[in-house]
C-alpha cells in the first residue's frame, strides 16, 4: 500500500473539478438564465466526465435502470413454473433435494418442511412463450422484450447482506454500489442532474418490509461525488431545493462564489480532493434548483402515456411515479436510475401480500419498457428487474391450499433484463422440479454484474480502484463470467 501515491492519484481524478470548480458557477448561471440544458455537452463543459479510456469498447447500453424488489419476490409464484408440485402438496421436501443445505433460523426449527405449490395460474406469454403467472398480467405484454434468467444465485441468506451483495458485489458494507461504479467510470451526459439517482417509493400497507440502507447506493471508497442522490417522494424532491424567502437566484450565486473561493483556499493549503467534491456538489445543487422542478412536472406528458403507467402515476412517491421519472431522467442524460421497492418479504400470507405487491409494480414496470421502446430509448437503455434471493418451495408456518408463506432461498431465483445488449424473448437457465437447485446454466450475481458492465462497454477486470492495498472491483477478486448467451 502506498498512501502518498493513492492520495495524489485520487487528487488527479479530481483535476477537472480543481480546474473548473468556480467556473462551473458561470456555466450554471448561464443555464439558469435561459439556456436549455443539453443531453450531450462537449467534453470541455462536461460536469461528469468519464475516466480516460472508458468505455473500453462500444457499449450496447448507454444507461441503466435497475428495478430492485427489496425483500425477495417468490420465483415460484411469478416466473418459475413447477406444475409437478401439485402431486407433492403437503408432503415433506425430500432430503435428496435439500441435501443438507443451509436454511434460516426462521424455519430450521420446524418439525416439517411441507411442499407448497403455487396457487397461481401460469401460461406461456408472448410469441417467445416465456412462462409468467397471472400475478403480472401487464408484464405478459413485454415477454418478447426480455431475457428471463431463472438460475441466479447468491451466498447470502439474510436480507441485509444479500441486498448489500446485489448492489455492491460484497456482503461486507463499505463497498461502492453498482450505480456509483458506473458514475465513476462513465460519468454522465447531464450537466444539470446527478449521474446516479435513486428512488425509494411507497409500498402497499401491511407489507412485510425490510429496512433500506444508504450503502445500497453509496460510493463507498470511491469519491463521494459518485454517491447516488435519493429523490424524496413527498414535499420537495430534494431538501432545500428552494431558496428561502428573501434570497434571490443572484444572491445564491454570489454566496456560492464566495464559498467556492474559501474552499479553494482550503484546498490550496491542505490539498484534500474532497474539498473539490464539495465545491462540485454545491454547484450541482445550484443547477438542480431549476432541473429538478422541471423533471418532476408531468404536465408535458400525454394523457395516453400517463394512463399507461396506471392510476398512481400522478402521486409523488409511488412506484408508478418513480417509473415515469426514471424515463425522464435517462432522457436528460442521467447514467443510472435505481428504484428500490420494499415489501416483498412474505414469510406468511404470501398469496394476499404478493398480489398487493404485483398490483403496485406490474403495470408501471411494463409501461416503462413500452414507453422506452416507443421513444427509441430501449435499444440503448438496460433495464434490470429482480430481488436479492428467492423463496423456499416449502411453507413457512401453516400450509393450506389458499395460504402459505415462504422462507429465504439463495440457491436460485429469477431476474429479468431488457433493452441495450440483451436478447429478446429468451429464457435462460433451469432449476429442478422443486425450484430448489440449479440444473442448467447457473448465473452468480457477480456474473450478472459483469454482464451489466459488459453491456455498458466496460471490462469488469479493468474497472478498479486502489483501496487498502487492493485493486478493488465491483465483481470481486475472482474472475466472473460474462453471460454471452443472453447478449444480442
Amino acid at each position: 500500500m502506498q498512501p502518498a501515491h493513492d492520495y495524489f492519484k485520487l487528487a488527479q481524478r479530481r483535476q477537472f473539478f480543481a480546474s473548473s470548480g468556480l467556473s462551473l458557477g458561470g456555466l450554471a448561471y448561464a443555464m439558469l438564465s435561459g439556456q436549455t440544458a443539453t443531453a450531450s455537452p462537449s467534453s470541455a463543459t462536461q460536469v461528469h466526465p468519464p475516466l480516460p479510456g472508458l468505455p473500453h469498447f462500444a457499449p450496447k447500453a448507454k444507461r441503466l435502470i435497475y428495478l430492485h424488489m427489496n425483500g425477495a419476490p417468490s420465483q415460484l409464484d411469478l416466473f418459475d413454473y413447477k406444475p409437478g408440485l401439485q402431486e407433492h402438496y403437503d408432503k415433506d421436501l425430500p432430503d435428496s433435494v435439500r441435501n443438507g443445505q443451509r436454511i434460516t433460523t426462521m424455519t430450521s426449527g420446524q418439525a416439517r418442511f411441507p411442499v407448497a405449490p403455487s396457487k397461481f395460474e401460469f401460461k406461456p406469454r408472448g410469441k417467445s412463450g416465456i412462462l409468467m403467472s397471472e400475478l403480472v398480467p401487464h408484464m405478459h405484454e413485454i415477454a418478447d422484450e426480455i431475457t428471463m434468467i431463472k438460475s441466479v444465485h447468491t451466498e447470502a441468506i439474510n436480507h441485509d447482506p444479500a441486498c448489500t451483495f446485489v448492489m455492491t458485489g460484497s456482503e461486507i458494507p463499505g463497498k461502492p454500489s453498482l450505480g456509483s461504479w458506473l458514475s465513476y467510470g462513465l460519468g454522465s451526459e447531464s450537466n444539470d442532474l446527478p449521474a446516479f439517482v435513486v428512488f425509494t417509493p411507497t409500498f402497499p400497507a401491511g407489507s412485510q418490509a425490510q429496512a433500506l440502507f444508504t450503502r445500497m447506493w453509496s460510493s463507498g471508497f470511491l469519491p463521494t461525488s459518485h454517491n447516488g442522490v435519493a429523490l424524496r417522494g413527498s414535499g420537495d424532491p430534494v431538501l432545500f431545493i428552494r431558496n428561502p424567502p428573501g434570497v434571490t437566484k443572484d444572491d445564491r450565486r454570489k454566496m456560492l462564489d464566495a464559498l467556492g473561493q474559501l474552499n479553494e483556499g482550503t484546498h490550496a493549503r491542505l490539498g484534500d480532493p474532497e474539498t473539490q467534491t464539495r465545491i462540485a456538489q454545491y454547484e450541482m445543487a445550484f443547477r438542480m434548483q431549476t432541473s429538478v422542478p422541471e423533471l418532476t412536472d408531468l404536465e408535458s406528458e400525454s394523457k395516453e402515456t400517463l394512463e399507461m403507467y396506471g392510476p398512481n402515476v400522478g402521486k409523488m412517491g409511488t412506484y408508478a411515479s418513480s417509473a415515469i421519472l426514471a424515463r425522464r431522467l435517462i432522457e436528460r442524460g442521467v447514467r443510472v436510475v435505481q428504484i428500490l421497492h420494499r415489501g416483498w418479504d412474505q414469510h406468511n400470507n404470501l398469496p394476499r401480500l404478493i398480489s398487493n405487491q404485483c398490483e403496485d409494480v406490474d403495470q408501471p414496470t411494463a409501461a416503462l419498457i413500452k414507453d422506452l421502446k416507443q421513444r427509441g430509448l430501449l435499444e440503448d437503455t438496460l433495464v434490470v428487474f429482480g430481488g436479492e434471493f428467492g423463496r423456499t418451495v416449502y411453507s413457512q408456518g401453516t400450509l393450506t391450499k389458499e395460504n402459505y408463506g415462504r422462507d429465504h432461498h439463495p440457491r436460485n431465483f429469477c431476474m429479468w433484463m431488457a433493452g441495450g445488449g440483451v436478447r429478446k424473448g429468451l429464457t435462460y437457465g433451469e432449476t429442478d422440479d422443486f425450484s430448489y437447485n440449479i440444473v442448467e446454466n447457473p448465473v452468480h450475481l457477480n456474473d450478472l454484474n459483469a454482464t451489466i458492465l459488459h453491456c455498458m462497454g466496460i471490462d469488469d477486470r479493468r474497472l478498479s480502484f486502489r483501496f487498502q492495498g487492493l485493486d478493488q472491483r465491483l465483481t470481486g477478486v475472482e474472475t466472473p463470467k460474462v453471460i454471452h448467451d443472453i447478449l444480442a
